[in-house]
This record gives C-alpha cells, structure tokens and sequence, in this order.
C-alpha cells in the first residue's frame, strides 16, 4: 500500500462524497443530541427521555464536543432569565451580532468558567459516578477517541476533515446562528420582549432551532414549530423515541379554545388569557393594523382610534406582568378592559374584546 493509500483509505475506504455524508450524517446526530437531550430534556424538562436515550445522548456529546451538560444547560437558563440584558450571555443587542456570530463559542466558554452561573442555573442535570469521573474530567479524551476513530474509519486525511467538521458544527451553528441570528434577523410569530426571531420556517438543518422566536414564546414546549408551514426535525425525533418507548412528551405549546363569550370576566377567563398571551397579542396586533393602517409616530397624536388601541394593549400586556397581584384583583382589571374596550366606539377594539371573552 502506497503512501496515499494510507493518508486517504480507512476501513470504510468511501469515495469523497460518502466522507461528505458521513459527516453530514455523524453532524446530525449531534445536532438531535444538543435540541431534544440538552435543549428540550435537561434544560426546559419539557420531555423525558428512557435512561438509555438520555445516556446515549451524553455519551455521544462527550465524543462529538466535549460540553459538559450542566454549563450547557446553566449558560442557556441564565439567557433565557437575563434576554437581551449586559448579563445576557450571548445577545448580538447587546454585544453585537458580529461577535456573537463568529466567537459565540468564546462567549460560551467565558460564561462556563463562572462558577456563579453553573452553580445557579446548573440544578438538575445528571451527577453521577460517569459524570463526575469521565465526562466532566476527561473532556478531552472522547474528543481523541473521536477523532482516532474517524481516522481507522474514513482514512487520516478524510478523517481529520470529518473530525474537524464534527469540532466546528455546534460552535458555528448552534453558539453562532442560533444565539446571534436567532437574536437579530427572520420573522416573528410571537410579541415576546425579548428579539429573537424564527431565522427559516423549517427547522431541519439545526434539528428546529432555528424556530427561535418560538421557542422563547414557548420555552418549555418540547415541539418547536407553531403554524402549519413550520417544520420541526426534532419534534419528529422526539415522535419517534416516544413511539418506542423511550420519550413522554410533557408539554407543547398551547392551542387556542373557544367559547361562547362570557358575559362577565372570571377567573377561567384570567387564566385562558394568560395561558393564550401571545395568541392574544398576535390578534390585538391585527386590531391595530385595522385600526389605522399608517406610521404608529405620526398618527398617535392625531387619531384618538389608534391612540386609545395603543394604550390599552399596553394594559393588557400589564395584566400577566403583575406577578404579585391577586387573582382578584386581576379579574377586577380584566373586567374594567372590557368594559372600556367596549365602550371606546372603535369597532375593531369592540370586536377584540368580545373575542377576549371566548378563550377557553
């Protein structure tokens, strides 16, 4: 055997586009690991996974990029509980997308060395012996074992090229895309407070995370995608664990009831709106456009229609923000809204209350 034959032959000995598809293939398998095991398990529990699954992920994730689970998990909980803030650990409004764009990784690997935030958000995530003594010790040792195999398998060369695909894929797209794009550019289904954004409706080539704006509308939500168009990859993964007994699903997002309109606000009514906010908002922000089809800065000042629609959906957004008040006190505001909705004149802020009293 030549030089060459050595530099470029492993076991499997595949023409140049099969190394292509194995990393591809070997690239996706990470991917499913990071969204359904540390994404949607570990970190928003909104599905349980088999003890089998869940180890098989970890073990893979060990091999393939050397995170440690509860960092993962604990820089992703602190995003969601400082968004868009200086203690945000990865937002391109704060930072710059530039930078949270091409040194994500960076930013992750600066926040995982503060043992505040792991200590913090990290509750939770596996702790035994194997996590203890292998794969938060030896990180380094299932990246060369990795990279020793892809080496037997696909020849020294390929091999280093599908070994260094593996070590980029998740810092690029995952640190990168994900936390810097899903931050800055796309479309939004849902008014959430934060700015992140749906980057493409079909979520395939980051297993559904690239439903961003989704997810922070719905975060624990163990399926991604939101409208009939939207494509979650993962949720068909995770259909599939649960069909072989090794997932449970343990919340999706919520889908709208209705019923005959109330003719007085209660306490079911307080918690379907609440439940149903962001359905709520989408609707009230169709009202809106009906409302006055111009720029929101030049007519506020001159259309009591528009200036009365603005201000009250800033009042109904407050009913879910008071965390402190009580379920009464809450009723008694949701009531006065009605009311005053209903009595303001504007036909398409009449027809929204009415609408508002039908969730169920």
């Amino acid at each position: 055997m030549s030089e060459i034959d050595v530099l470029f032959s492993g076991v499997l000995d595949l023409p140049w586009w099969g190394c292509a598809l194995a990393a591809l293939a070997l690239t996706h398998v990470t991917i499913v690991a990071v969204t359904v095991f540390l994404h949607r398990h570990q970190t928003h529990h909104a599905l349980d996974l088999h003890p089998a699954a869940s180890h098989f992920f970890r073990l893979w994730l060990w091999l393939t990029t050397g995170m440690v689970t509860k960092e993962w998990v604990a820089i992703h909980r602190k995003h969601h509980a400082k968004v868009e803030t200086p203690e945000d650990p990865h937002s391109p409004q704060v930072v710059g997308i530039n930078r949270v764009l091409w040194g994500g990784v960076f930013l992750y690997v600066k926040e995982a060395r503060n043992r505040g935030t792991i200590e913090r958000y990290g509750q939770g995530t596996p702790d035994d012996w194997l996590e203890r003594n292998v794969y938060s010790r030896y990180v380094v040792l299932g990246l060369a074992l990795t990279g020793t195999a892809d080496a037997l398998l696909f020849g020294i060369v390929p091999g280093a090229l599908i070994f260094l695909t593996q070590i980029v894929w998740i810092p690029f797209w995952a640190a990168g895309v994900i936390n810097g794009i899903g931050h800055f550019w796309g479309y939004r289904n849902w008014s959430t407070a934060d700015a992140s954004t749906n980057i493409v409706p079909w979520g395939i080539l980051i297993g559904g995370e690239e439903l961003h704006n989704n997810h922070h509308a719905f975060a624990t939500s163990a399926k991604l995608s939101n409208k009939w168009y939207e494509l979650d990859i993962g949720w068909m993964y995770i259909r599939m664990l649960e069909a072989l007994g090794l997932a449970k699903v343990n919340r999706v997002a919520p889908v709208p009831r209705f019923t005959a309109p109330r003719l007085i606000p209660n306490v079911q009514m307080l918690q379907a709106v609440i439940t149903h906010r962001y359905d709520v908002l989408a609707k009230y922000d169709q009202t809106l456009r009906q409302a006055e089809r111009m720029k929101l800065a030049d007519v506020l000042s001159k259309s009591r229609a528009l200036h009365t629609v603005y201000s009250m959906r800033r009042e109904l957004m407050a009913l879910w923000e008071r965390s402190t008040a009580s379920k009464v006190e809450l009723v008694r505001r949701l009531q006065d809204w009605c009311q005053r909705a209903e009595a303001s004149g504007v036909r398409p802020l009449v027809e929204f209350s009415r609408r508002l009293r039908s969730y169920a």
